[in-house]
């Protein structure tokens, strides 16, 4: 897994204006025809993918990953740490714990949503379940693993390019709900170097941008893994992902994503310790 639902950070991007095919001379790629630029993009997907791991990643339905996450403030400084264990079942199957604990969780079931905290379990914002539905809908491994033969899907070569001191090649899709994804695509390792996905809000007649770039990569149960995601939405950093480690397919009990799973946890956690914390905040009060 790589973090889905979990937000990123951008680092500033080192580009540089030429554009080079695989033999150094310049290519536009607004000269290909529609169906030889598609296919192209295809070729170059097809090689991030078995670059990924091939079957391996492609087999994946289950992730169990932890790590840090460095948050960051509206002027881009540091705001502090986040301890987290997240766990997929894909495509939208998500919980995340917060602090090594997890006496803070958040868990989404397809279109509903539930958060534990000390005062035990609740159900989330309709706004935040539907937020999830999209992000699931933008995470790469669901669109590598599960979208690209979506109906409506569209592939185009979007030419090669220097990024992060990297010779990449472009590739953009476009989905049946208009959702603009770049991928970079690093020449020689074919693993992702970024992601560009634009979404268009209707509602405010404006879009937003978010950038995801993924370093490290390392091999972890035949899939390579990037231990390190910073990403940016419209220009501001977010937030910094570091992994420690990932499990695949680790087979997780069949109520580990429902609200009984949380309630399970709140007696385990919350039902002594927290409970005479808040008793006892009530009678200081």
């Amino acid at each position: 897994m790589w973090l889905g639902n979990v937000r990123y950070s951008l680092v500033a991007a080192l580009l540089f204006g030429a554009l080079f095919s695989s033999a150094g001379v310049p290519q536009n790629p607004d000269t290909l025809l529609p169906e030889a630029s598609a296919a192209k993009a295809k070729q170059i997907l097809q090689q991030l993918i078995d670059a990924l791991g091939g079957p391996a990643y492609l087999e994946i339905k289950e992730s169990n990953c932890e790590g840090r996450l460095a948050r960051f403030g509206h002027n881009g400084e540091l705001t502090g740490y986040t301890n987290f264990k997240v766990y997929w079942h894909y495509p939208d199957k998500n919980r995340t714990d917060y602090s090594k604990k997890g006496v803070i969780i958040n868990l989404y079931n397809g279109d509903q949503g539930w958060t534990l905290d000390r005062g035990g379990v609740t159900e989330l914002p309709a706004p935040e379940v539907a937020d999830f539905q999209e992000q699931a809908k933008r995470d790469i491994n669901n669109l590598l693993r599960l979208r690209l033969k979506e109906p409506g899907m569209t592939f185009r070569f979007g030419g090669t390019d220097i990024v992060d001191l990297k010779t990449v090649d472009w590739v953009a899709i476009v989905d049946s709900e208009q959702r603009n994804f770049r991928l970079a695509v690093d020449r020689s390792s074919h693993l992702l170097v970024r992601s560009v996905v634009t979404i268009e809000d209707e509602t405010r007649q404006d879009r937003s941008v978010v950038t995801n770039i993924y370093t490290n990569f390392q091999l972890m149960e035949g899939a390579q893994t990037p231990l390190q995601i910073t990403s940016d939405r419209d220009g501001h950093r977010i937030n910094q992902v570091f992994l420690t480690s990932c499990k695949y397919n680790p087979g997780f009990p069949g109520d580990f994503f429902t609200k009984a799973a949380l309630e399970k946890r709140f007696s385990e956690v919350g039902s002594k310790k927290y409970k005479e914390e808040k008793k006892k905040e009530k009678e200081e009060n």
